[in-house]
């Protein structure tokens, strides 16, 4: 008998996050061997009279293909995989692989091109812009590991967290992204961070289920060359499959012109991929409940209660800044107590410290609100 709160998270992706009408195409893809969901969302899909079309990927395999490509090999594999994208209307993507450092021996080389020839065209070009979708990881003994936690603990975490109840927390979102869209100045202080930007003019986008499955943020972006300071990030984060830690940046007018990790050589190679990548394409406030310390996947440490991100790349196109990198890298601050503290200020006014807002109007994303 299939686990309910299983047949639950397969409903809300295909009737809430993605909103499957009768006729349309959804691309299923499942990284990794977990088949319950799977079929619990192609059969979701057929109720709602959409067309269900599943890709499966190993990631061992995929390691192997990317070690070998070649330059042709990876434009002729995007656009097959283009092609395919262009048909759909909607994807699920499930992420549920075994190891998360898979890819952390793939030369760097054949990684950028991966991202720029194939991730960048196939996923940020078509996929987020041109169709609904929604992307989760799925529990397994690797998540439980990251999260330190045994199996058992880790699946009862993350069914509170994904059948959170979404609609409530996105009318919950509205009066920070208002307040965000009347917002000149920002201003971020915690340890090791005294940051300053403008978000005047950019719009500020909820984040409530409907892209990603933990969710729980509100996003825009600084005007490219406002941002001034240095920012200590607190989360551990993967990147490729390498690790890295006590990231730190100093910005001049925009610019990361100084950037330290405990690998600074690999970072610096990262950020000079491509003009883009040392400006910053997104700025969000997160505020998931159930999520409370990381666990170096990023679609769960995002949105951390009490946490930020601030992420050098490409912009999303709905809160536009200008930036554009073949690199989108979220990188998180958290600023609640059992983290250091810390501040964020709208126009000289305190709106969130350490990581509880502080102002009645949004009072209804803290956490005892939220759950």
């Amino acid at each position: 008998m299939r686990d309910p709160r299983i047949q639950k998270l397969a409903e809300n992706l295909v009737g809430y996050s993605v909103d499957v009408q009768p006729g349309e195409n959804v691309l299923v893809e499942m990284i990794g061997d977990e088949r319950d969901l799977l079929k619990a969302v192609v059969e979701e899909v057929g109720k709602k009279g959409g067309n269900a079309f599943v890709e499966i990927t190993d990631r061992t395999v995929q390691r192997a293909q990317l070690k070998y490509a070649t330059e042709e090999g990876m434009k002729t594999w995007a656009e097959y995989d283009l092609k395919r994208m262009q048909m759909m209307d909607c994807y699920i993507g499930i992420r549920a692989g075994s190891n998360v450092n898979d890819m952390s021996d793939v030369p760097e080389d054949k990684m950028k091109l991966y991202n720029s020839l194939y991730s960048h065209l196939v996923h940020s070009e078509q996929r987020v812009k041109r169709t609904k979708w929604v992307v989760l990881r799925y529990p397994n003994a690797s998540m439980a590991q990251l999260a330190n936690t045994s199996t058992e603990a880790f699946e009862d975490f993350y069914f509170d967290v994904c059948n959170l109840d979404y609609a409530k927390m996105d009318r919950a979102q509205d009066a920070l992204a208002d307040l965000m869209n009347k917002t000149d100045r920002v201003r971020i202080v915690a340890p090791g961070t005294d940051l300053s930007f403008s978000i005047k003019d950019i719009p500020a986008i909820k984040c409530s289920g409907q892209k990603n499955i933990p969710d729980g943020e509100v996003y825009t972006a600084p005007v490219r060359n406002t941002v001034n300071g240095t920012i200590s990030y607190n989360a551990a984060t993967l990147y490729n499959g390498i690790t890295f830690e006590n990231i730190k940046f100093r910005f001049e007018n925009g610019k990361i012109v100084e950037a330290t990790s405990n690998d600074t050589k690999r970072l610096n190679e990262i950020l000079d991929s491509d003009e883009g990548a040392r400006y910053i394409g997104e700025f969000a406030i997160g505020f998931n409940p159930y999520i409370l310390h990381p666990m170096k996947d990023i679609l769960f440490d995002e949105k951390i209660a009490g946490s930020l991100h601030f992420t050098p790349g490409q912009a999303y196109e709905e809160a536009d800044n200008g930036n554009r990198s073949s690199i989108h890298w979220d990188l998180v601050l958290i600023q609640r107590p059992d983290y250091g503290g810390g501040e964020i200020y709208f126009d000289d006014v305190l709106i969130r410290k350490d990581g509880i807002f502080v102002i009645p109007e949004l009072a209804g994303l803290n956490p005892e609100n939220l759950k």
